[in-house]
């Protein structure tokens, strides 16, 4: 990098850490600035030294800001950098219509927040989520780490109804939708019942990376996903088998246990993925995350 063009990036940074410390106004940042150097560049490097700056200050880390402007700093960050920023429509009750996928769980903050730091995961893949929920992880994935395909996927008919909608929101369109813009990931909302489902169906997917979030709820979804994952291995015949991404929030020692025991008896390797020092959404303090990269 030329050093004209070390000196402009130094002073965009100088200006979102002055401005954020000082919880200035956010039409105050220099957000036209930063539009034109990803024009230029598509920076990665930019977004997290800008995060680093800001929400993961070590000022803000001790002592952080409220978390409506985090939220709000975060919002327009995705908006600047992705061309949109994520909304979703959710349902205010934890159980909604026979299930809990109608809001967003802590786990899927997490993930999403692994995904923005780890955004050469997804680039240009075909990614296949199980139990969506309200879509935010796969949202924030088809905005800022430019999947080649991201297919959302849940058993319930009033989950997949809403991912629609949320689809449609944040500006992105459903496969079937001739109109939509090249430059976006191809993506598609199917219904997947990990019970049901069997090969044929799922290598219709041929997913590269498989990402789920806070789905170890209940003995009898722990061994209905790992029994899905060994499908998808399956369907996948002398191509690799794809990358899985499993976050959790750890509520009970003996779920986690039972899920690396049914891992380990169908053969599959795991390793934890390392924890997140600082934080980019707002989340329980004293909820413990894990995530794990399974080897199928």
């Amino acid at each position: 990098m030329a050093p004209e063009e070390n000196a402009g990036t130094e002073l965009l940074l100088q200006g979102f850490e002055r401005r954020f410390l000082a919880v200035r106004t956010l039409r105050s940042f220099p957000w036209q600035s930063l539009e034109a150097k990803l024009r230029d560049s598509s920076d990665s490097e930019l977004l997290r030294d800008i995060l680093q700056k800001t929400v993961r200050h070590p000022v803000c880390v001790k002592h952080p800001p409220s978390v409506k402007y985090a939220w709000c700093f975060l919002s327009e960050l995705i908006k600047k950098s992705s061309g949109g920023s994520v909304t979703l429509s959710k349902s205010t009750a934890i159980i909604s219509h026979g299930t809990t996928g109608l809001v967003t769980w802590d786990a899927a903050l997490y993930l999403a927040e692994w995904a923005i730091e780890n955004p050469a995961a997804f680039i240009n893949r075909t990614v296949l989520e199980l139990g969506s929920g309200a879509g935010l992880t796969g949202l924030a994935i088809c905005k800022m780490c430019r999947p080649r395909a991201y297919i959302f996927s849940d058993p319930h008919s009033r989950i997949l109804e809403q991912l629609r909608g949320n689809v449609l929101l944040n500006g992105l369109s459903l496969e079937a939708d001739i109109t939509g813009n090249l430059d976006s990931p191809r993506v598609t909302v199917a219904q997947l019942d990990w019970d049901v489902a069997m090969v044929h169906q799922l290598s219709a997917f041929q997913p590269d990376v498989v990402i789920a979030a806070d789905v170890l709820y209940c003995p009898e979804a722990i061994v209905s996903l790992v029994g899905v994952l060994q499908r998808l291995a399956a369907c996948r015949e002398h191509k690799r088998a794809p990358e899985v991404y499993v976050a959790f929030t750890v509520r009970n020692p003996e779920t986690c246990q039972l899920f690396t025991t049914e891992l380990g008896r169908d053969g599959i390797r795991w390793e934890a993925e390392a924890h997140h020092d600082q934080k980019l959404f707002p989340y329980g303090e004293h909820l413990e995350m894990a995530m794990l990269n399974l080897t199928l």
